[in-house]
């Protein structure tokens, strides 16, 4: 009963991506190829509200659910590091026309073959904790 809150918000999200159609590979090779304004638009709005959401914590001085100050802290990562990250994030993207949140969408679709890649994931996440003292940041 304690996690319920979490469950309605998956679902709520999965109903946003459905009816969004973020979910659909159709339209995120149509934003790769430039075809489409639909996936920038649901960035952009994401993005507004993004930013609506960090005024309001701010201007209110919310706090987490542990009473902590809420902190933004910059990451001096540079450009090449974000570059190579990026890619590899657009490249899975675009070869498997799904990015790690409508993964689980479509998997509650009942799309079976999105285990592939979700595995996939898991498996790419695990071999960056492995590697991750030997990567550039």
């Amino acid at each position: 009963m304690k996690y319920i809150k979490y469950l309605l918000i998956g679902i709520l999200f999965g109903i946003v991506m459905t009816k969004s159609e973020a979910i659909s590979w159709f339209r995120i090779q149509e934003m790769f190829r430039f075809e489409s304004f639909h996936m920038y638009g649901i960035f952009a709005v994401a993005i507004a509200c993004g930013i609506l959401m960090h005024i309001i914590l701010k201007k209110l001085n919310v706090k987490t659910y542990s009473g902590d100050e809420i902190k933004y802290t910059l990451k001096d990562n540079g450009i090449p590091s974000l570059l190579i990250g990026g890619t590899i994030f657009g490249l899975g993207w675009a070869i498997t026309g799904a990015c790690p949140g409508p993964m689980f969408v479509l998997l509650g679709h009942g799309v079976w073959s999105i285990l592939i890649v979700i595995l996939s994931a898991i498996l790419g996440t695990f071999v960056y904790g492995i590697l991750k003292k030997r990567l550039p940041h």
